[in-house]
């Protein structure tokens, strides 16, 4: 039997039947998005608050509207479960779950260990199993692959095994799980064929095949390894021009009128999400390995890493020019999330920052229409309105995430101090804004001393 030609026939008809396991903000738009196409998706999780959302069509990610889930849901085309026994009678199972850094910024790859160990008792012959969380090279095939010929299956023959990276970037409205191409990796070329068959049907962006597992594994490191080093190296740029006197988002707005050989970069508190602050160090793990050192990785993290207290280091300067202590100065910070018009915090440099700013004993608060509550250092904090009144009786507005729903305007009227770390501010010129290198201050000479 050609286990293969098997497969790729029932995914044309789309008569395969998918488990993806994890429903976060990768696996679940991943199961709706399979099951708008047209297949049969099982959600394994093990949160069960998750799996009662997601039965009952209520989305807790950001990028799966409710009604697209309902859809599907009532169709009979997604449930979800914490049940591993069901993998038994699928035909495609794709692993979704989180990879962080431990203490020490090692890979920590349980959950993979843990999902394949869960499986492995229901695996059957003709099945595909695809890795789609982020991980170093090699895992696919040293971690996994050993698993599955311990059950005696040949891979390639009468099971298949590949890795997809994703690329899910949340909240942005332009590209999304449909409409980004997708990067396949299989253990064998019927591997490769099998899972690239399967993309191909789901997604409306073209399927682009890598020799190996490893081979797909390294390019998600390489685009995310891209974006850190970019970024460290404009906020480096940032603290310089910050001492020259120069506008950094002047001279990165000049720079980018060059047509060819440059791509703007833009600094900031520091680096956040699920990506950018995590996966490079796997590879700078690895590469251990080989007796190489990942010198521009490391470098990247620990000037990124550095950022946030560079962030408050200068609010200290700031209020020290008007005679105001960071000790009982009352600071409001505005947006809490890692990156803009989203509710997620994981890894957010507004969080580091708010840390060391109480730390230092200041009297902290923070609006973000998107995170109405935050733990800090043990302390909880809930969202606050934006209120003439609150702008006035604070010693100090810093903006560290740029939400497009935030009055700005009325923050550049009624604050004192501000302390933008986006150049959100930037177009408000009639607000007598004062450009000082790195960052905006806002009505500087407003603060009266004490």
């Amino acid at each position: 039997m050609d286990y293969a030609i098997s497969l790729i026939e029932k995914i044309q008809s789309k008569r395969a039947r998918v488990a993806v396991i994890g429903l976060g903000y990768v696996g679940l738009p991943l199961a709706v998005g399979s099951a708008m196409a047209g297949f049969t998706v099982t959600g394994i999780e093990r949160n069960s608050e998750r799996v009662e959302s997601v039965n009952r069509g209520k989305s807790y990610i950001f990028d799966v509207l409710d009604e697209e889930l309902m859809e599907v849901v009532r169709n009979g085309k997604l449930w979800a479960t914490q049940r591993f026994d069901i993998i038994s009678q699928v035909d495609i199972i794709i692993i979704c779950v989180p990879t962080p850094l431990d203490k020490n910024k090692n890979p920590y790859i349980g959950y993979i260990e843990h999902v394949v160990t869960e499986s492995l008792p229901y695996l059957i012959k003709g099945q595909l199993m695809v890795l789609e969380s982020t991980t170093y090279p090699g895992t696919t095939e040293e971690v996994i692959l050993p698993r599955i010929q311990e059950k005696g299956f040949k891979v390639g023959e009468d099971f298949f095994l590949a890795f997809s990276p994703e690329r899910i970037d949340p909240g942005n409205k332009r590209y999304n799980f449909n409409n980004i191409p997708k990067v396949v990796g299989g253990v064998t070329p019927s591997c490769t064929e099998v899972t690239k068959a399967f993309y191909e049907v789901v997604l409306k962006r073209p399927v682009y095949p890598v020799s190996s597992p490893k081979a797909a594994e390294m390019t998600k490191l390489l685009e995310n390894v891209f974006r850190v080093v970019n970024i460290s190296l404009v906020n480096e740029l940032a603290i310089l021009c910050e001492r020259m006197g120069i506008n950094i988002w002047e001279v990165i707005e000049a720079a980018s009128t060059k047509p060819f050989g440059y791509m703007p970069f833009y600094p900031g508190p520091g680096i956040g999400g699920h990506c950018i602050p995590i996966d490079p160090f796997y590879l700078v793990w690895k590469a251990k390995e080989y007796d190489f050192s990942a010198r521009f990785i490391e470098l990247a993290g620990e000037i990124n890493d550095n950022m946030p207290r560079y962030v408050v280091n200068r609010v200290i300067e700031l209020l020290n020019k008007y005679k105001k202590p960071i000790n009982g100065a009352h600071i409001l910070i505005v947006g809490i999330a890692y990156k803009r018009d989203i509710g997620d915090t994981r890894e957010s440099p507004a969080l580091k920052v708010a840390y060391l700013l109480l730390k230092h004993n200041a009297v902290l608060s923070y609006h973000d229409p998107y995170v109405p509550e935050v733990e800090i250092d043990g302390k909880k904090f809930s969202s606050i309105p934006l209120t003439d009144k609150v702008l006035k009786t604070c010693d100090l507005v810093l903006i560290t995430t740029d939400h497009s729903n935030v009055d700005y305007k009325m923050i550049a009227k009624y604050a004192p101090l501000i302390y933008d770390t986006r150049n959100v501010l930037r177009d408000l010129n009639d607000q007598k804004i004062y450009k000082l290198g790195a960052m905006t201050l806002v009505k500087e000479t407003k603060l009266e001393d004490p």
